[in-house]
């Protein structure tokens, strides 16, 4: 190969040679005929060299660096890896669940040219790498680039610990437990006007047995209206089916960047981790949807952003608009301001926070109310037993507040979090379809991961703890995490909310944020909006259930729900994922 690449140089550089030499006339073609020998000489060579450039590196971690090859896992190819399996799953973690049966706790996955993934879901080793390591787990290129293409270099870019901290820092005043607590009348109003609005839609068809409604879309529409009130003060219109540029270019967006990813496209993706972050941000201009998709989204979300990102800063220079300014927007710019210069985020890092706030306060609050609507319409006695809780607390509410208008009476805080079967339906609900399913990070330094259960190598020596080396790429397998048995009990398959009430969980090692789940991730990079998730997800699904009674579609409709890997884990219709992202209920006003 090496021959016949010198032998093809050699011939491209006499063939310029005699062209530009045979007569004067030609010395016109000398420039472009140089620029040709050039282009064809890096595009021969340079991905040669970078091909060469993996392989001895791979060869120099295997035998010079910490190893993970004894590390049991599925078999693959040295050219495509098994990595990319997991997009094509029927339903997000089957894979995982059948790998921690077959080797454990930690396994190991590979991505193409060989590349060792080391696979966890062990306690001991999530709360070694989440807290006790904290940011010596970064970010891998693959995440950097595709959150950069989506929403810029926002707090959940952050590719070191020092720009995460930074971030965080400005924004943990928006994100304060007064200042959530005060958005619940907001996400009530909202919650009530789509009890409303799909009353007069199921209603309009007269059918008393309840109508087949596409929740997924109600519930998108509502949560994108809430976080532009609660975030920006900025009405989206979503719900009243206004028209606008944000809520069209969301709509199936991780269905058209991430679905049946082809191997070029997984073989391309896997030499990021070798090339510099700066020369990546190159990929936007790429002509394929994984790339311009994104780009598009950013291109809208940006030019909202950077109207508002600019009446916040002016608001925030009046001290009487300043009083009256409590969306979360308006006060990451006071907090901004208020920080030593070196230290404040850029306009473009604020508007980048806009798109991060909306991905991760949109789409993945809306899949995991579907997720929840779904099972309580699977398990009617688990339906019932939460609507049975939800009318006695109004009773108790009304009877708490006689003499006041009924209609100025609504749910606080204290309310529902009193509510204890409501509180076991959303952990559960989180546990049994954690929308996030993986994390992917990498090791800044060599390091020991402890592990709580020991696993057996394939040189059949029993381990209780991995070494690996620095630049060793880790996948957090959050569903199989939230499904050992040894610590949700022997029905961690199953759904059941009762595990939280009869207290049948085993909390060794503290791990997740909230209920020791890993569904909103960990440590010093845990979701930073967790709570508003939480508090947005109680109001709605009260509202919903006090309301509506749910059942699945009768069999034969073609109606069967499957949990497709989209980035998150997103509601589709087997045999008819081209519709998009789906789940339908029957619905009955109650």
């Amino acid at each position: 190969m090496e021959r016949r690449g010198l032998a093809r140089f050699a011939a491209i550089k006499s063939l310029s040679v005699a062209l530009t030499s045979e007569s004067a006339s030609l010395c016109l073609f000398r420039k472009p005929l140089t620029i040709l020998c050039s282009i064809m000489s890096a595009t021969t060579y340079i991905p040669a060299a970078l091909l060469l450039f993996v392989g001895c590196y791979l060869l120099f971690r295997r035998f010079f660096r910490y190893s993970i090859k004894h590390i049991r896992g599925p078999t693959s190819s040295f050219l495509r890896g098994n990595m990319r399996d997991f997009s094509y799953q029927t339903n997000v973690g089957d894979m995982d669940f059948r790998f921690t049966k077959d080797y454990g706790l930690v396994w190991r996955m590979e991505a193409p040219f060989g590349q060792d993934i080391l696979a966890i879901a062990d306690p001991k080793a999530l709360q070694h790498m989440f807290h006790k390591s904290g940011y010596n787990y970064g970010k891998n290129a693959d995440f950097l680039v595709v959150t950069n293409l989506l929403i810029g270099k926002s707090i959940l870019y952050s590719p070191s610990g020092h720009i995460h901290a930074r971030h965080r820092k400005v924004m943990n005043p928006a994100f304060s437990a007064p200042q959530l607590r005060s958005f619940l009348p907001l996400f009530r109003r909202s919650a009530i006007k789509l009890c409303q609005l799909l009353k007069e839609d199921v209603l309009q068809e007269s059918v008393s047995d309840g109508q087949l409604v596409a929740m997924n879309k109600w519930l998108s529409r509502t949560t994108l209206d809430i976080i532009g009130e609660s975030a920006f003060q900025f009405e989206f219109g979503a719900l009243d089916n206004s028209k606008n540029e944000v809520s069209e270019v969301y709509e199936n967006l991780f269905m058209k960047t991430r679905m049946d990813p082809p191997i070029l496209d997984t073989i391309f993706r896997a030499t990021w981790q070798f090339l510099p972050l700066k020369l990546l941000e190159f990929v936007k201009y790429l002509p394929r949807r994984e790339y311009s998709s994104p780009g598009v989204m950013k291109r809208v979300v940006d030019k909202v952003a950077s109207s508002l990102v600019d009446q916040a800063i002016q608001d925030a220079e009046s001290i009487e608009i300043e009083k009256g300014k409590k969306d979360v927007m308006s006060v990451l710019v006071r907090a901004n301001m208020s920080e030593n210069p070196s230290l404040r985020l850029s306009k473009k890092e604020m508007m980048a926070q806009m798109g991060a706030l909306i991905l991760a306060g949109h789409e993945t609050t809306a899949n995991t109310l579907a997720w929840m609507l779904w099972e309580l319409a699977k398990h009617s006695y688990f339906q019932n037993r939460l609507r049975d809780e939800i009318r006695d607390k109004r009773k108790d509410i009304n009877s708490r507040n006689a003499g006041t208008v009924i209609g100025n009476v609504d749910f606080s805080i204290d309310d529902l979090e009193s509510m204890p079967f409501l509180q076991a339906v959303v952990k559960e609900t989180m546990r049994f379809h954690p929308i996030a399913y993986h994390l992917i990070r990498v090791a800044k330094k060599d390091d020991v991961i402890p592990l709580s259960k020991p696993i057996t190598t394939s040189n059949r020596d029993v381990i209780d703890q991995v070494p690996i080396a620095k630049g060793q790429n880790v996948l957090v397998s959050i569903c199989a995490y939230n499904r050992i048995k040894e610590i949700w009990g022997e029905d961690a398959d199953e759904f059941n909310p009762m595990r939280f009430i009869e207290g049948r969980i085993k909390h060794e090692f503290k791990v997740g944020m909230y209920a020791n789940l890993m569904t909103f991730s960990a440590g010093m990079r845990g979701c930073i909006g967790w709570r508003f998730s939480l508090i947005e997800i109680q109001a709605i699904i009260v509202a919903l259930v006090e309301n509506f009674e749910f059942a699945v579609p009768p069999k034969g409709q073609n109606t069967e729900v499957v949990r497709k890997p989209l980035g998150l884990m997103s509601p589709m219709v087997k045999g008819r994922q081209s519709e998009g992202v789906l789940m339908p209920l029957v619905v009955k006003v109650l």
